[in-house]
């Protein structure tokens, strides 16, 4: 029975390991795969010769490689979401890559230690999409949903002492999706063994229903699977708890009875626990030895921690027994220049950018996470809101998921939860997003059968999903069943919501919808709603936005000033390939301006505008825009500075402009009446010269604290010629494993290094030694440049360049030159 006022303690992580090579096996297909976008059905063959297919090692984005083209899944529809009433040709909806199609990849691999008797598993943390999956030339399974992680026995095809062959086969349809989903094998594929008594995937639950800072109770249930002919009381489970610095503190062993249905309760206290939070991220470990009489029958190793989540009507959100307001993003699955193909450097590389803006959550949308996701946001420190569906019964895309809702919905919800319900990191399921059943008879029946799996599988966690119908589901008991209620968007429902719904909480599950280009700024500087320009670009003034969404401080105001709100997931953390707004059927338009960091990873003003109001720890000084526009003497140029500090002042050329202080007197009720085009809230938040008049030379800011002290300063300069290359590492000591990546920005600079920002053009990458050249991206949402190609064209002076080591360890030298300008190198230590 789910209470109004949850109070829901944590959970763990769950993964597969190897600790022990007798009873148990793990290792992941990455190398010495096969792969074709033929289609034939002789390929699930194990005597095919597949020797002509391209030779590729799993993760793997066939589409990424291109080439764009405006036909590639070319959609005539009208997107209802974004209010469209007449279809229009959207040419780069989905990105415009070639995902669209069949495509079969093969391998062949070895079972060392197999014999009669033990147990074979495939996982596969997703296939896009569509899978079929081949053993030894028998159907071994399928699944639909791309997004999803599924795991096969596959132990009736194995044959002791031959080698196993391995087919799928994956289809991607047309109008399937509303942006690029990626294709093929793009997360990995384990292979799983072990004895015939077992804990299965996901086998696994660790909960703590009593967390203090003086002790914590934490229960451990562990499923097995057992021979048929074997009594429940022939097996034991031995577990042991492991500290965050890897040590032994304590061990628990339980017997199992024929009433406990093949699963072992294990009950244990751990004094003065370390509690799991985004700024103390501690994992424990519960490794669980399965005994069958005296004989170990297997291990696995459960890494969990230890945190209580609570959410008390009019309060709020508690963590730990702490106020914690959601300082959230939402993220597509994409790695920009990677695609789809899961990279835990980069994924790692992306959470990190987000901690330091001051983020302190991620909501995976729309669909479920990799498991290197949750794993870096559980070690790294991001709370995580796991989201399933973009579409249930009724349909957002022709061929989208309303095909597989009635028979998969609860096979997919189900798999989601089980993965990842021991997460601590994550904290709340989202089952939907935007679904138009919001506004079909019987479809708040849907919302609380996905809720009651959830509630079902795990009781410890509240249930949202993203509501954009506005008063309409406060009137249908939509919004009124949820657990938590969330809003997309619609931010002049919150109060009325509030007044009408049982739960006295609202969550912003996805804010601002703010466009803008990193670099890139339109004058004169105005608040627009849906901008069009002939460069397909948006303003990097932060003063744009889209029909059914606002500006940044448009959330701040309300998540600060209505005491019922638990906080905003910004649309979005990173700019991603597909929905181009409003550029829709605008080609080359091909990926999106929402983020608030562009494709290539490089942070635009937006990102320094939430810094400034999210990371209260560390300083923010920021400028906008640079200072540096040949033909613009003598015009109104603003000033925009994000600053974490009250006041500032600006000078220009050493003359001042005056100081500037945020206005806290600007409230939600103050500005209630304003018109659509003020920036008056803006005022409260950021710090605006809107009459400055651009003279080359030297911006200088200024900043102030309470005391009006001089507590900081930056200086903007008009920059030079193009003189050299400029290059800086994220990461410059590397993992010799073949994966790992280091991700370098390449800038064009004047003599003094200042950036030049008109200097776009063709750079040339060149790598020796122990790495290889992997991929690179401009953040230009237009660029058609290919990102596998050694080679490519600065956006705004700069871009990003993606090196990746090999197996050998040495050092890499990465070297990057372009015409008429100093080449520059950068070394980098493999090992």
């Amino acid at each position: 029975m789910i209470r109004a006022c949850f109070l829901i303690f944590v959970c763990c992580f769950t993964y597969l390991c190897a600790p022990t090579a007798q009873v148990r096996s793990e290792f992941l297909l990455e190398k010495n795969w096969r792969f074709t976008r033929e289609d034939k059905t002789d390929y699930a063959d194990p005597k095919f010769d597949d020797s002509r297919w391209q030779a590729i090692t799993v993760p793997h984005d066939w589409a990424i490689y291109g080439p764009f083209n405006p036909y590639n899944d070319r959609q005539e529809v009208a997107i209802a979401q974004d209010g469209q009433k007449q279809a229009l040709q959207q040419a780069g909806r989905t990105g415009g890559l070639p995902f669209v199609g069949a495509g079969w990849y093969r391998t062949q691999f070895n079972l060392p230690g197999y014999s009669a008797g033990k147990r074979v598993f495939l996982l596969f943390d997703g296939a896009m999409s569509y899978a079929s999956i081949y053993v030894n030339g028998h159907k071994a399974g399928y699944w639909p949903y791309g997004y999803n992680s599924f795991h096969l026995d596959v132990t009736e095809f194995i044959k002791a002492g031959e080698p196993v062959s391995l087919a799928v086969r994956l289809e991607n349809l047309p109008e399937s999706s509303r942006w690029y989903p990626g294709a093929g094998l793009y997360r990995n594929v384990h292979v799983v063994m072990t004895e015939n008594a077992y804990v299965p995937v996901w086998g696994t639950i660790v909960t703590t229903p009593q967390v203090k800072k003086e002790f914590a109770k934490v229960v451990i249930k562990t499923s097995i699977v057992r021979p048929e002919n074997t009594l429940p009381a022939a097996y034991s489970l031995l577990t042991e708890i492991r500290n965050p610095n890897g040590i032994k503190i304590l061990e628990t062993r339980a017997g199992l009875s024929a009433f406990d249905m093949d699963c072992f309760t294990q009950e244990v206290i751990i004094q003065a626990p370390r509690l799991w939070s985004p700024d103390t991220p501690e994992l424990y470990a519960a490794v669980s030895r399965l005994y069958e009489g005296d004989v170990l029958k297997d291990e696995y190793t459960t890494t969990f921690g230890v945190r209580s989540i609570e959410i008390i009507p009019e309060k709020g959100f508690f963590l730990n027994g702490e106020s914690l307001k959601f300082k959230g993003v939402c993220n597509h699955h994409d790695l920009g220049p990677l695609g789809a193909a899961v990279n835990e450097a980069a994924i790692r590389r992306q959470v990190r950018i987000m901690k330091e803006m001051g983020c302190n959550a991620i909501r995976t949308s729309h669909n479920m996470p990799a498991p290197e996701l949750i794993k870096a946001c559980d070690e790294l420190g991001l709370m995580v809101m796991a989201e399933s569906f973009d579409e249930w019964a009724t349909a957002k895309c022709k061929n989208g998921y309303n095909l597989l809702f009635n028979e998969w919905a609860e096979k997919d919800l189900t798999n989601l939860i089980r993965h990842y319900r021991n997460n601590p990191s994550v904290v709340m399921w989202c089952i939907g997003n935007e679904v138009p059943d919001q506004g079909v008879e019987n479809g708040v029946k849907l919302a609380r059968f996905l809720q009651d799996i959830c509630h079902r599988e795990d009781p410890s966690r509240p249930v949202t999903q993203g509501l954009d119908y506005g008063t309409r589901v406060l009137g249908n008991n939509f919004a009124a069943i949820m657990d938590v209620v969330g809003f997309n968007y619609r931010l002049p429902v919150y109060e009325e919501a509030y007044k009408k719904l049982p739960q006295q909480i609202m969550l912003g599950s996805e804010t601002a919808s703010t466009v803008s280009s990193r670099g890139v700024y339109k004058f004169p500087v105005a608040r627009k709603s849906m901008a069009r320009y002939d460069d397909h670009q948006s303003s990097g003034y932060d003063v744009e936005h889209c029909d059914w969404s606002n500006l940044p401080e448009d959330d701040f105001i309300h998540q600060e000033d209505l005491p019922y709100c638990i906080g905003e997931f910004v649309w979005t953390g990173f700019d991603y390939l597909g929905e181009p707004t409003p550029y829709y059927s605008d080609w080359p338009s091909h990926s999106s301006l929402f983020g608030i960091v562009d494709l290539a990873g490089i942070p635009k003003d937006r990102y320094y505008l939430y810094r400034s109001h999210w990371n209260k720890a560390e300083k923010t000084l920021h400028v906008v825009p640079h200072w540096t526009w040949p033909g613009r003497e003598g015009e109104t140029t603003p000033v925009f500075v994000y600053t974490n500090y009250p006041s500032a002042e600006l000078f220009i050329n050493g003359v001042s402009q005056g100081v500037r202080s945020k206005d806290t007197s600007v409230t939600l009720e103050s500005t209630r009446n304003d018109s659509t085009a003020s920036l008056e809230r803006q005022k409260r938040y950021r710090l605006m010269w809107m009459d400055t008049k651009y003279t080359p030379g030297t911006l200088k800011v200024v900043a102030y604290d309470r005391d009006g002290q001089a507590a900081a300063e930056t200086e903007v300069h008009t920059a030079g010629p193009p003189h050299h290359i400029e290059m800086t590492a994220d990461r410059r000591r590397l993992t010799a494993n073949g994966k790992d990546l280091a991700f370098i920005n390449v800038r064009i600079v004047d003599k003094d290094g200042n950036l030049c920002h008109e200097a776009d053009r063709m750079i040339r990458f060149n790598v020796r030694g122990a790495g290889l050249y992997r991929a690179a991206a401009n953040g230009d949402p237009v660029s058609l440049e290919p990102f596998h190609h050694p080679r490519m064209s600065t956006f705004g002076g700069q871009l990003t360049a993606i090196v990746q080591t090999t197996p050998e360890p040495g050092p890499v030298v990465f070297e990057a030159s372009a015409g008429g300008i100093q080449k520059a190198e950068i070394e980098l230590l493999s090992e």
